[in-house]
């Protein structure tokens, strides 16, 4: 059985995360929104991940972190804006800093959290949006079992700038009749 390369963020986490940030910034810029400079710090990672959790406990995020080969924090993936009622539907949100990129971990990553979504979540649907030059994500996606489905101009703020994202849903197994 392999280990889950997942687990739930904890307060214990931000001096952590906050270093990865800080190791990372340069290589996380062009795919995420301007940060301020307290973002990086300690104690604003420990209250943002309080308010994530907060999130977890009225069902509406499951903020992980990513683990690496020895345990160590790797990146995040976030279930975001859990939307129950009719529409059963998260959307995802990772990244893996950058000496573990391309190892894997992110695919591996976002299979379980499908898998978690999909199972322990009861979720119908999950979507992904990536920056349309972004291959890598895009294959990720794809390897997680997304499909693209469309293009949205201007989607998010990152790096500065509106940008067009593509996106990507998945679903989950229909019941066998």
């Amino acid at each position: 059985m392999t280990t889950p390369c997942l687990r739930l963020v904890t307060p214990d986490d931000a001096d952590e995360l906050a270093a990865v940030y800080v190791e990372n910034r340069e290589f996380l810029a062009p795919w995420e929104p301007v940060r301020e400079d307290e973002f990086f710090e300690s104690d604003s990672q420990r209250a943002a991940i309080e308010r994530m959790l907060d999130e977890h406990a009225a069902d509406r995020m499951v903020p992980f972190v990513i683990l690496g080969p020895a345990g160590e924090i790797a990146g995040r993936l976030t279930l975001n804006n859990v939307v129950r009622g009719a529409f059963q539907s998260a959307s995802v949100g990772y990244w893996v800093r950058e000496d573990l990129n391309g190892r894997g971990l992110a695919t591996r990553a976002a299979r379980e959290a499908v898998d978690h979504a999909f199972t322990a979540l009861g979720l119908h649907r999950l979507e992904a949006g990536t920056l349309l030059h972004n291959v890598a994500s895009q294959t990720v996606l794809r390897r997680a079992g997304f499909a693209p489905f469309a293009v949205a101009p201007e989607y998010l703020r990152i790096a500065g700038r509106w940008q067009d994202h593509l996106l990507f849903h998945a679903f989950a197994p229909s019941p066998r009749p």
